[in-house]
């Protein structure tokens, strides 16, 4: 076999991945099943990975979707392994299910179709009875009214937007709002200064943040104690972000008039105030075709090319190939690194034709064309170097 190619990629999956997103994968190049004991790399949805054995071989975890609590992303990163994953695949879907909540809370259609469901006797009897009743689920209407958007990401915008349209007033609040977002952002959206000042302002209120240290139990007894009297809450984010106790409180106060999730637990079962659906957020044909689509593009590049694109623990980084022969370098973000791996590279008699270099927080990555053949004892001697996570050849085209 000539020098720069490499047998096919072996691709685990660990859950059922939309056949749109698996056709992606070069039929020639990667083998992509269930039963892979080996993985170049690990394709996944909801599965629980944190107390799995993840292979040696393991070069890169994709997950097709936003969220990945699922993954253990620290020990992937010590590893120097890239966590991939979808943000804004699933984000229409998730919007179209927000309004849904919003809709079932105002209007009191799930009470409302409780009750029809207790109805006996013929039809004059249920019109009868339905005309006397209907009172007792008179709701509001959006228009006017404020909704309050905790984190302004992809989901967090279109939400914003459909809002706008549908008459409401937006106020929002991310303090870790990208540039890209604050651009894509409507000029209609009040900035609020403070989660409180949102929370005291707004009629219905929305989460759209990740699950992080900082994030867990946002919503919580004192945030709720600063929100209006019947607030309508939201959350289909993640559920470790609303502490349910305190939810619960709050309905008992009166400051919260409806809660609803994505997100059952015997705490919320048959509570007249709370409407809890099953995960439903990406559940559609749509956001499950397009997280595949794109999570299998960015796995492809990665395998084959070495950029990387959309992870949770390291940069975008992405060098058009200008040579057969590639080094990527992950490693910790500390001094000197990138003169060592040139340092080693010149040593063993290796032009650098072309380097680029990226750091995000602890850990960075580096890309590196060359004009000839890498030896696997260069890769060790890089793979050593105090500091390096992981060192690869990437060499072109493979078979």
């Amino acid at each position: 076999m000539p020098e720069h190619q490499q047998t096919a990629f072996k691709i685990l999956t660990l859950n059922h991945i939309a056949p749109a997103g698996l056709e992606r994968f070069p039929k020639d190049n990667y083998q992509v099943n269930e039963s892979i004991s080996q993985p170049d790399a690990i394709l996944v949805r909801s599965h629980n990975m944190l107390n799995m054995d993840i292979p040696r071989t393991t070069l890169a975890i994709a997950r097709a979707g936003a969220g990945t609590n699922n993954i253990p992303v620290k020990t992937m990163s010590e590893r120097g392994i890239p966590v991939f994953n979808t943000p804004g695949a699933n984000a229409n879907a998730v919007k179209e299910l927000v309004l849904a909540g919003l809709l079932l809370a105002a209007r009191n259609l799930l009470p409302a179709l409780r009750f029809v469901e207790t109805l006996q006797g013929d039809d004059e009897a249920l019109h009868k009875l339905a005309e006397r009743e209907k009172k007792r689920f008179s709701g509001i209407e959006l228009p006017g009214r404020t909704l309050g958007i905790i984190g302004l990401g992809e989901i967090g915008r279109l939400v914003a937007d459909a809002a706008i349209k549908l008459g409401m007033k937006v106020v929002g609040y991310d303090p870790n709002i990208t540039v890209e977002s604050a651009w894509s952002l409507s000029s209609e959206v009040r900035k609020a200064q403070s989660i409180e000042a949102l929370l005291r302002t707004s009629d219905f209120i929305t989460v759209h943040v990740p699950l992080l240290d900082s994030t867990w139990h946002l919503i919580n007894e004192k945030s709720i104690s600063n929100m209006k009297q019947g607030t309508i809450l939201l959350n289909f984010s993640r559920n470790a972000i609303v502490d349910e106790e305190a939810v619960l409180t709050g309905i008992s106060s009166g400051k919260i008039k409806f809660y609803v999730c994505d997100f059952p637990s015997q705490k919320l079962q048959h509570h007249e105030s709370i409407i809890t659906l099953p995960h439903l957020g990406a559940s559609t044909q749509e956001a499950e075709e397009n997280c595949a689509i794109m999570v299998v593009n960015q796995l492809v590049d990665f395998m084959q090319n070495g950029n990387i694109t959309n992870t949770v623990n390291f940069p975008n980084i992405s060098m058009e190939r200008e040579s057969l022969y590639r080094v990527t370098v992950a490693n910790e973000n500390v001094p000197n690194i990138v003169g060592q791996i040139s340092t080693d590279l010149a040593k063993a008699g290796l032009n650098i034709h072309n380097m680029m270099n990226k750091s995000r927080g602890e850990m960075a990555y580096t890309l590196v064309d060359v004009d000839s053949p890498v030896s696997p004892q260069v890769i060790s001697k890089i793979a050593s170097t105090s500091g390096v996570l992981s060192a690869r050849y990437v060499p072109f085209p493979i078979r």
